[in-house]
């Protein structure tokens, strides 16, 4: 049983987080073009990230951000686990049903991929509450904008070399200038969403003061 409505608001925030982030470590695998440059399909669940980050941020400061990032990652690595364990069981054969071959595509994700995508998250999300927080005590309850997509503009230029450094470029699937294209390609568009996004920071504010004013919060 919940005692306040921010007990509440947290619950939902980190369900929504968590979510987003197993998504995208999921379908990270899958390369697709922008224009004539490869990126990660992986980047699609991180704008609804980059929003849950912000709210948690504000109202549960650091430690909260901290704590979640770290449980998310652990979830990750559980959830590959599981995945590593399914590869290794026979799938049972028959007209129209997941094969195994079809199965390891999907979900048979490289060591390098796993390692990479959940070294990127630690990182950036590290970065994103330090500078989150860096700005608010300079600004206090003013410019949420500049709190909210400065700590993103920062952070995601990590996670976008870190994932695709560790994932491709290491092991050899795809070239330096491959690699550099893709992440500074995948890093604008990360970019380009955060800051169209920004209303819905402040639509976010607004629901949750709207809603912990019911509790005299």
């Amino acid at each position: 049983m919940f005692q306040r409505r921010k007990d509440i608001i947290y619950v939902i925030l980190a369900g929504i987080f968590i979510t987003n982030a197993l998504v995208a470590e999921l379908i990270g695998g899958k390369l697709i073009y922008i224009g004539d440059v490869v990126m990660s399909l992986g980047i699609l669940p991180w704008p609804i990230v980059f929003i849950t980050t912000d709210l948690i941020n504000e109202y549960f400061g650091e430690k909260g951000v901290k704590k979640l990032s770290f449980i998310t990652a652990g979830l990750i690595a559980y959830t590959f686990f599981l995945l590593l364990i399914g590869l290794q069981i026979p799938a049972v054969k028959g007209d129209n049903l997941i094969t195994d071959e079809q199965f390891t595509a999907v979900f048979g994700q490289s060591m390098w991929i796993i390692v990479g995508s959940i070294t990127a998250f630690l990182v950036s999300q590290l970065i994103d509450v330090t500078l989150f927080h860096f700005v608010k005590n300079r600004t206090g309850k003013k410019m949420i904008w500049l709190r909210s997509t400065g700590s993103t503009v920062i952070s995601q230029l990590f996670d976008s070399f870190i994932v695709l450094g560790i994932a491709f470029w290491l092991p050899g699937k795809i070239d330096t200038k491959m690699f550099i294209a893709s992440a500074l390609t995948g890093y604008t568009v990360k970019l380009l969403i955060a800051v169209g996004l920004t209303p819905l920071i402040y639509l976010g504010h607004y629901v949750i003061e709207k809603y912990l004013a019911k509790d005299g919060k």
